[in-house]
């Protein structure tokens, strides 16, 4: 039907790797393109559990609506949990629980951004997020990362030429790249951003997966005025109960409340008593401690298989967390012409184009490691390394 579609969806293409899963999912591909946690992990019979415990001794309240914020005692988990883990003192009354992080992100660029507003996102940065802007036809201008994090000197120059009002940035084990900002890297940032009306995104899906190093500061403890944070259940529990949150100061959190009752009302609420009562039954900690062991042991098969059978041409980020790790091509090699190729070989992965603006035909690839064994690993490694060298003849 001509012209019943609104401008602002007829500008957003469908997710570039939704459509790739539907390609990669033919059983004999290995896959390494989903961002999918390990669903061998998934703490299946202790949710079980915890639903029957909810539904017979509290059902009836659990199958009523709820209030727009979520559920008072999952919220004060998640504020007690933030103390623990980064020593946060953050209210319940600043936590509002969403429909996954996603929904999240939504909130806020539904009540922060008009058309034509500047967002700064990371180069290379997270495909949902750039979606979810598009969406609001924001502008968006792409600020390099490397493996200290944001370049300050790129950032400086923008805030001074634009009216930067939101920048989304994935600090700990980015999405796609694996990198985390330095602590140096974030007081830097947070220098450049006091005083100005500009809110820095803290997405923090991945967190609590750390394998190796240092925990670094939250945007909250260094710029609390400034900084907005996202949280999810989603790797520490399992995805499909799409449960989030978001942190936000007093300012925000009113029309963010707004917001959400206008989207959904308020998030599930069985879902929301279920994954609390999992919470509070069971060693969340060591259920952590167990998918950090083995996403870290799969991660160290991916680096150390990339070592052994990539051309030393191309290089890889080794990230200290996460599910993702970068890898970036010799110059001139097409990660979409070798994604082609790829899956005649069996093996799929996400060519770099999707996580930047305005950029086609790049040399960069995201690879995931979570969902995929050891030994799956070092044989789909050997079949991309087998592609690439190819590929190396033409160049």
């Amino acid at each position: 039907m001509q012209g019943i579609f609104s401008d602002r969806i007829s500008d957003v293409p469908r997710s570039f790797i939704r459509e790739i899963l539907k390609v990669a999912i033919d059983p004999t591909i290995i896959s390494f393109a989903g961002g999918l946690p390990n669903r061998d992990l998934f703490p299946v019979e202790e949710i079980k559990k915890a639903a029957i415990r909810v539904l017979e001794e509290d059902g009836k309240r659990a199958l009523q609506y709820g209030n727009s914020e979520g559920l008072f005692e999952l919220r004060k988990y998640i504020s007690e949990r933030y103390m623990k883990k980064q020593h946060l003192e953050i209210p319940v009354e600043n936590i509002l629980i969403t429909n996954g992080s996603q929904q999240a992100l939504d909130l806020l660029a539904k009540v922060i951004l008009n058309e034509g507003d500047s967002v700064v996102v990371e180069e290379p940065g997270y495909l949902g997020a750039l979606q979810t802007f598009s969406v609001y036809r924001a502008r968006l201008i792409p600020v390099p990362v490397d493996e200290e994090g944001m370049d300050v000197g790129a950032l400086k120059t923008t805030l001074l030429n634009e009216k930067i009002k939101l920048i989304y940035t994935v600090p700990n084990f980015q999405n796609p790249s694996g990198i985390t900002y330095s602590d140096r890297n974030r007081e830097e940032i947070a220098h450049l951003l006091r005083g100005k009306a500009t809110i820095l995104v803290e997405d923090n899906p991945y967190g609590e997966l750390r394998f190796s190093g240092e925990n670094k500061r939250s945007f909250r403890a260094i710029i609390p005025e400034n900084a907005v944070l996202l949280g999810s259940f989603s790797k520490i529990v399992a995805p499909g109960v799409r449960l989030g949150w978001i942190v936000a100061p007093d300012f925000l959190m009113e029309k963010i409340i707004t917001a959400k009752q206008a989207a959904d009302l308020h998030t599930n609420c069985l879902s929301q008593r279920v994954v609390y009562q999992y919470l509070v039954d069971n060693d969340v900690d060591l259920h952590v401690k167990k998918i950090v062991e083995v996403y870290g042991r799969q991660r160290t098969m991916m680096l150390s298989s990339i070592k052994a059978h990539f051309p030393a041409s191309v290089k890889s980020t080794e990230p200290d967390g996460g599910m993702f790790l970068w890898v970036t091509l010799p110059r001139g090699m097409s990660a979409m012409k070798l994604f082609h190729e790829s899956i005649k070989r069996k093996v799929a992965f996400v060519p770099g184009d999707p996580f930047y603006v305005n950029k086609t035909d790049v040399n960069t690839i995201r690879l995931n490691f979570s969902c995929s064994d050891e030994k799956t690993i070092e044989i789909g490694i050997r079949r991309l390394a087998d592609v690439i060298k190819k590929n190396l003849r033409y160049l």
